[in-house]
């Protein structure tokens, strides 16, 4: 099991991860190439292929940097993936790891992160389940939104 701090942030963590491998680099990622050519590239390779599983299993999804790691979108946070010191993880939502808490039980996971070293990395059949899954959920919760009657002012 990942031993994490709880008194750091994901993103302290993370600036401090992305600066120690950019090498001495002081600019931030603006894009998501940008993300992956910062890293290792033992990091960047587990990391380019859950990217290119993301979007095959969400194409319509809008790929950005958002709390500096690569997000995807779609009707909301989608997905988010990120490097780290030790180990990688994958930012799906807690109601997609609770629904397959059975299928991740060789992960280290907490409310909406899953953990994994690059040395065991998601199966790329597990990623596109679990991102078919939080795709559903988001597009539930939209027309959920949308039939809901308006509440007056």
């Amino acid at each position: 099991m990942i031993k994490t701090n709880p008194q750091r942030s994901i993103s302290s963590i993370h600036d401090e991860e992305i600066a120690m491998k950019s090498m001495g680099k002081t600019a931030l990622a603006r894009d998501v190439d940008g993300y992956l050519a910062m890293l290792p590239e033992s990091s960047r390779a587990v990391l380019k292929r859950i990217r290119k599983t993301i979007k095959v299993a969400a194409p319509k999804a809008v790929e950005k940097i958002s709390y500096r790691m690569p997000m995807y979108s779609y009707f909301g946070m989608l997905v988010g993936f990120a490097a780290f010191k030790d180990h990688c993880s994958l930012f799906i939502g807690p109601s997609v790891i609770e629904a397959h808490r059975d299928l991740l039980k060789r992960y280290d996971t907490s409310k909406g992160t899953i953990r994994f070293t690059i040395n065991k990395p998601l199966p790329a059949t597990l990623v596109k389940k679990l991102v078919k899954a939080r795709i559903k959920d988001n597009e539930e919760r939209f027309r959920k939104r949308r039939t809901a009657p308006q509440k007056r002012r």
